[in-house]
């Protein structure tokens, strides 16, 4: 199990993932309305870790940019 420190930027033109600082920045096109975003972040995450969605859950910041996740190895 490991935590990763994300900051989203939804409504962005392109989706990607980058470095920040000491995490990633995840870039996707959702609005911020109605868990949408933080859907999109899980999927994205997902993949990006090559792993289930049910292995990541945002343990902090779910209402705001900046998040801690934790990523799972068994889900």
């Amino acid at each position: 199990m490991m935590t990763v420190r994300v900051r989203a930027v939804p409504r962005a033109k392109k989706e990607k993932v980058e470095s920040f600082e000491d995490g990633l920045k995840v870039y996707f096109s959702e609005p911020a309305i109605d868990g949408r975003a933080n859907r999109k972040l899980i999927e994205i995450l997902a993949r990006y870790y090559n792993t289930k969605k049910g292995n990541i859950t945002i343990i902090k910041g779910a209402k705001q940019r900046d998040k801690i996740v934790r990523i799972s190895e068994t889900g």
